[in-house]
């Protein structure tokens, strides 16, 4: 390692949105509890640890999980409430920096090598943000802290929940090499699999691959791979992260086969997309379509418009173009409409008049 480091720290809420769904409400604490979906309809958004027991995960459905853990509690989200609770623990984040890049509502980098309490240890700055989050507002946090956000990202799983993890500069290859690939961030069950097959089944493995073999298997990623194993990732904590789409999506209470109620749905999506549009100050040109059929199969179709638009009318008449471009193969569970190509990534005149918008030094660690 260089003797010019980093020191980066990642938190990561536990369990965010059931943990907050316990706060506000102690009936539901040490239950088991699931935020969306329900035992007939829809997709977990996010589970209790005691519902995680039984196998209860995000991205499941409803009925699985039931199945899993009977007892199962389903409550509703309520995104405003997380959004309050998450510009709180930013509001701490900030007192030690303005290097604060968040991944989410629960989870953020913190680049502290230089920091506002002039604290030379990011350990010990990890277990304050963390004490205060609890005391402030309520709730855990786990931590990870390294030099660089990839080995800090996944040491803050180290010891959840309400744990944290130091992985020193001398410490990350050794660290790395002992790891399951799977637990590399960034690695998904498909590149795993493709792994395994390879005998690739630890970063140690990972790291006796030449740069060579891992271009001819792995493509473009392959320099990836053989850089983080090696503990190198030299991409910086930006405060500034640019939101790529917005979106919003309904699971319906019984699957639709008509169009015209489909476009009653999208009337009321369209509704809600205008209005995150309007509050992050951003339009975009390419609209998508996603509709998740009752077999669970999903198909996405897309417009792009030659201005930038954030109008619920203009989004709801394209959205309805995309529903009647083909025959829909089969009753549908789930509609969304998202925006990308937002004018966040670069300024324009062809706006819509009455819609458009402005748009290392080392230390002990």
């Amino acid at each position: 390692m260089s003797e010019n480091y980093r020191k980066i720290i990642h938190v990561d809420m536990d369990a965010f949105y059931a943990s907050v769904e316990q706060m506000d409400n102690p009936e539901l604490k040490g239950k088991p509890l699931a935020v969306g979906g329900s035992e007939v309809r829809g997709v977990v958004s996010a589970a209790s640890y005691e519902a995680r027991k039984y196998g209860v995960r995000s991205a499941i459905s409803g009925i699985q999980a039931k199945k899993l853990c009977p007892n199962l509690i389903f409550v509703r989200p309520r995104f405003d409430r997380y959004i309050e609770i998450s510009k709180k623990i930013r509001k701490i984040f900030l007192d030690y920096t303005d290097l604060v890049e968040p991944l989410s509502l629960d989870e953020a980098y913190l680049d502290v090598t230089k920091n506002k309490k002039g604290n030379p240890s990011a350990t010990l700055i990890a277990q304050e943000i963390r004490k205060r989050i609890y005391e402030e507002v309520g709730l855990t946090a786990s931590a990870g802290i390294s030099v660089n956000k990839f080995v800090a990202k996944i040491a803050s799983d180290y010891n959840k929940p309400n744990g944290q993890k130091t992985v020193n500069p001398d410490e990350v290859e050794a660290f790395l090499e002992k790891l399951d690939v799977k637990k590399f961030y960034g690695v998904g069950k498909v590149t795993a699999e493709k792994m395994y097959q390879l005998g690739i089944f630890t970063g140690y493995d990972l790291k006796q691959k030449p740069l060579e073999y891992l271009d001819k298997h792995f493509g473009n990623s392959g320099l990836h791979y053989y850089q983080i194993v090696r503990g190198i990732h030299n991409s910086a904590v930006k405060p500034n992260r640019k939101i790529k789409s917005v979106g919003a999506e309904r699971t319906f209470g019984e699957n639709l086969s008509s169009e015209i109620f489909m476009e009653e749905r999208l009337q009321s999506i369209s509704k809600e997309l205008e209005k995150r549009l309007q509050k992050s100050k951003i339009s975009g040109k390419t609209i998508t379509l996603k509709i998740k059929y009752s077999d669970f199969t999903l198909q996405t179709r897309s417009k792009t418009l030659p201005y930038f638009v954030n109008d619920k009318n203009i989004i709801l008449d394209v959205a309805k173009d995309l529903l009647y471009q083909e025959r829909l193969r089969n009753s549908v569970r789930l509609l969304g409409i998202s925006i990308h190509n937002l004018n966040n990534e670069e300024k324009t005149k062809t706006a819509l008049p009455q819609k458009s918008v402005s748009v290392q030094l080392k230390f002990e660690f």
